[in-house]
């Protein structure tokens, strides 16, 4: 059982309700658009860490994180990218990939908007996990976490943070 904090769009944002959010997970999983090496370092640190880069990522961050990610979880195969599209609406350059070898679980960030949803054309289960940044038109900052257990994704819970109110709401 692998307990998975997942993340995107912190644009070199980072606080310790994140830290303490992600605090029970085994590992740190991050959607891009990263923001500096600097916080991706802390990421690191703090627990296991997979990323990708995103648009905004500089060469430094694109250097050490690639643009995709696809890897097993368990008995879980994940693909990661930043810029990935929702479901009917695949990124171009990704839908190929996702076509000719669909994963169990989809994530990717970019929209700083909050969707998981089980795509039944691709039959996989689709996340992105919003932004947890303070830049951007999001109202709240958002991350997911949640257990992969064999071939099992389960105890999904999200986090929230108002970005003009410091007030924490976690739901399952």
């Amino acid at each position: 059982m692998t307990k998975i904090g997942l993340l995107s769009d912190t644009h070199g944002h980072w606080d310790d309700r994140l830290a303490a959010f992600f605090e029970s997970c085994d590992e740190i999983w991050h959607a891009g658009d990263i923001g500096d090496l600097e916080v991706a370092d802390i990421m690191a640190s703090f627990k296991p860490f997979k990323a990708v880069h995103g648009n905004i990522d500089d060469h430094k961050l694109r250097l050490v994180y690639p643009k995709i990610q696809q890897f097993l979880c368990e008995g879980v195969d994940v693909f990661m990218t930043h810029i990935g599209g929702v479901p009917d609406r695949y990124e171009h350059t990704v839908y190929p990939i996702i076509e000719s070898h669909p994963p169990k679980l989809f994530i990717c960030g970019h929209s700083h908007i909050l969707k998981v949803m089980f795509d039944k054309k691709m039959n996989f289960l689709y996340m992105n996990p919003g932004a947890a940044g303070i830049h951007g038109f999001h109202k709240f900052r958002t991350a997911l976490r949640f257990t992969i257990d064999g071939s099992d994704i389960k105890d999904l819970e999200v986090l929230e943070i108002p970005r003009r109110n410091p007030k924490i709401q976690i739901q399952k």
